[in-house]
């Protein structure tokens, strides 16, 4: 009988987290959603003067298609959060709304800024104007998404995590616990004080931040080129004391021969060359010990989803990704197999799909 009664008790609870979730994050999406939409009514033409205009080269998608997709995303974060992989997100709260609006003022104020790099197609503009140009490699002094300062400055940094969930509508954090849901699923039953993690390109630590939210003993080290984006991990980090944030390129990690246990790489693929990728690859090979894992989730590919193939097609024209069409041609399988990896697991999320691979 009490075993009978828990289970009623606990359907209307579920009920209210469900209900809580889809408030919180339908909130979230009209945020965000709203922005990109002023953001295209105040930018210029996508097209620069004097170009072709943009034809793109994949069909279009279906729109129910596309908007089941979007809503997946969030049906899958929630099914992670039920299963105990991970807690539910807290958005909400004084703290995160007056955040929110500082960075909102910041995302406008900075977007002709942006609008204009566009329109001149000036992507390499941190390259000619860093001093330092022999401390990094020369496809990581680019503006990426034409943003002011490239990776390497404070503004851009602090204004990182808003102008991606702006790009995608809200989704951005879904799609990034797609690849927390598969190292929370491998971290499951370990004593996480004797796993060594390591967040390759973990930029201002956000990733990083929500996994030591599920794992607070984790002994993890996060991984980053740019000096601006590990200060900004280190503010957001600092309650985890045992959190080692080292200044560094992924084709050289300073990090012993086997010496790993976990690694996770979120977003970092598609903005590195091809010999970069495999360069990358291999170092995550040489640092984990052989039965550890590489959690890895970057942009789809094409052919992954055909519906959503047009706005990968669209991608690169819009901002600025120099690498972006020899990552859709990668195959990653094989790029993978080759450097001693087994894949093991693939989820997709919206835009993203996330590969669970283990070091033979």
């Amino acid at each position: 009988m009490a075993r009978s009664e828990g289970r009623l008790n606990a359907a209307p609870a579920r009920t209210l987290a469900r209900a809580r979730y889809a408030a919180a994050q339908g909130a979230r999406v009209a945020w965000y959603m709203s922005h990109y939409l002023l953001a295209r009514r105040l930018s210029g033409p996508i097209d620069r003067p004097g170009e072709p205009r943009y034809e793109p080269r994949a069909p279009a998608g279906d729109a129910a298609a596309i908007r089941k997709s979007f809503l997946d995303a969030f049906a899958l974060d929630r099914a992670n959060i039920e299963a105990g992989l991970y807690p539910a997100p807290q958005d909400f709260g004084v703290q995160n709304a007056l955040k929110a609006l500082r960075n909102s003022a910041r995302f406008f104020e900075d977007l002709p800024k942006v609008d204009a790099r566009r329109l001149q197609r000036r992507g390499v503009e941190v390259r000619e104007t860093n001093a330092a140009q022999d401390r990094y490699p020369a496809y990581y002094l680019q503006n990426f998404h034409y943003q002011s300062g490239g990776w390497l400055t404070r503004d851009s940094a602090q204004l990182y995590d808003t102008q991606v969930e702006v790009l995608f509508g809200g989704a951005a954090d879904v799609m990034r616990r797609c690849a927390l849901g598969m190292a929370a699923a491998w971290l499951r039953g370990r004593d996480q004080r004797r796993v060594r993690a390591l967040d390759v390109a973990c930029g201002n630590g956000r990733f990083l931040g929500q996994m030591l939210d599920v794992f607070p003993r984790l002994h993890a080290s996060g991984l980053d080129l740019s000096p601006a984006y590990l200060d900004e991990a280190r503010a957001r980090l600092a309650r985890w004391p045992q959190v080692e944030l080292i200044a560094g390129a992924a084709e050289q990690m300073p990090f012993e021969d086997q010496s790993l246990d976990l690694i996770t790489c979120i977003y970092l693929f598609h903005e590195l060359p091809p010999k970069a990728r495999r360069a990358v690859a291999r170092e995550c090979a040489r640092v984990l010990k052989p039965g550890g894992a590489l959690i890895f989730a970057d942009s789809l590919q094409s052919g992954d989803a055909p519906h959503l193939d047009r706005m990968l097609d669209y991608f690169p024209h819009g901002f600025h990704e120099p690498f972006y069409n020899s990552y859709q041609k990668e195959n990653l399988a094989a790029l993978f197999d080759e450097a001693g990896f087994r894949q093991d697991g693939a989820q997709t999320s919206f835009l993203t799909k996330a590969l669970h691979f283990t070091r033979r």
